[in-house]
């Protein structure tokens, strides 16, 4: 026998889920619904990623992009900039609210232990500008800077088919620390109803630690950044780590493939400041018609005024 829905049941759940919210009662996942929202924004025009010839051409042959490990990343202060702001929010929050200055501080000491050196996130960064002169200055060396502009839209697809995120950071200082409280009232609320900090702070890590990787310190708003954000890996051995030279250290990397249909989905590129700027513009068009990557917009100089020292 077809057993029929109630309706009049249906509703009254959907009631009760509605009531549990309103109430802080069904807040397991709020973390994650954070991320998602912090991730929803969609880019709407080329995303540009800064590179060397020497890095060009790594990327165009394997058809792969290097993401690093967030730690490691051109910025010394990556992860350690959004611990900062969590840490500055946890403390004002235990000044306000005795009852709960045992659970913050567990979370204190879980932020410091965990996602300063815990398990591994890793990130490439696209500019919504690609042509700036500080990061012609900070990833080539003169005459050497390649400005690759991916077509949104692909690497968007791309990314959702390799399970990262794609997200845009977030420079805005107020909404930062609005997110941090948000942050922490999701922690206080999960921990009060389950008593079991250890339990839920490993289950937020992974939201957590992407939520992080897109907060950026308000300097460098000119970078405009997006991130491509990975899974989280708690060791070397699980999934494809690799290990690269950098310039003082070893960093591990993880690759996110480019190729879309045979080909790399370019929609514009800028040759940096460079002396030789038309055979620069003749050469790299003739090597990415070879390789199948030629961009959709055409290759621009830069035009900048560079002088190297």
């Amino acid at each position: 026998m077809k057993v029929r829905a109630d309706p009049t049941r249906s509703h009254a759940l959907g009631s009760l889920f509605i009531a549990l919210v309103i109430q802080g009662l069904w807040s397991f996942g709020l973390i994650s619904t954070l991320r998602d929202e912090l991730f929803s924004t969609r880019p709407n025009s080329t995303l540009y990623h800064y590179t060397s010839l020497h890095g060009l051409m790594g990327i165009i042959e394997s058809r792969q992009l290097r993401a690093s490990e967030l730690r490691y990343m051109n910025d010394s202060t990556e992860l350690l900039y959004a611990l900062d702001l969590l840490q500055t929010a946890i403390a004002a929050r235990s000044h306000q609210v005795t009852d709960e200055k045992f659970l913050l501080s567990n979370f204190s000491q879980w932020l410091h232990n965990h996602i300063a050196r815990g398990p591994m996130l890793f990130s490439a960064s696209f500019r919504a500008n690609g042509n700036l002169l500080s990061q012609w200055r900070g990833y080539s060396n003169h005459g050497k800077g390649i400005s690759l502009g991916f077509n949104h839209q692909a690497i968007q697809s791309l990314a959702s088919a390799q399970n990262f995120y794609l997200g845009e950071c977030l420079y805005d200082v107020s909404k930062q620390q609005t997110l941090a409280d948000r942050i922490i009232d999701c922690v206080t609320s999960m921990c009060n109803q389950r008593e079991e900090i250890g339990v839920v702070l490993q289950d937020i890590e992974a939201d957590l630690m992407s939520i992080c990787a897109l907060l950026k310190h308000p300097a460098v708003t000119e970078e405009q950044d997006w991130r491509l954000v990975s899974p989280i890996f708690t060791s070397a051995t699980s999934g494809s780590i690799a290990f690269r030279e950098g310039k003082a250290m070893l960093v591990p990397y993880s690759l996110f493939d480019l190729e879309q249909e045979a080909e790399i989905k370019l929609g514009h590129v800028y040759v940096g400041p460079t002396p030789n700027a038309a055979l620069s513009v003749s050469a790299l068009t003739l090597y990415l018609t070879q390789k199948r990557a030629r961009p959709a917009y055409g290759i621009s100089e830069s035009e900048i005024p560079y002088r190297p020292r």
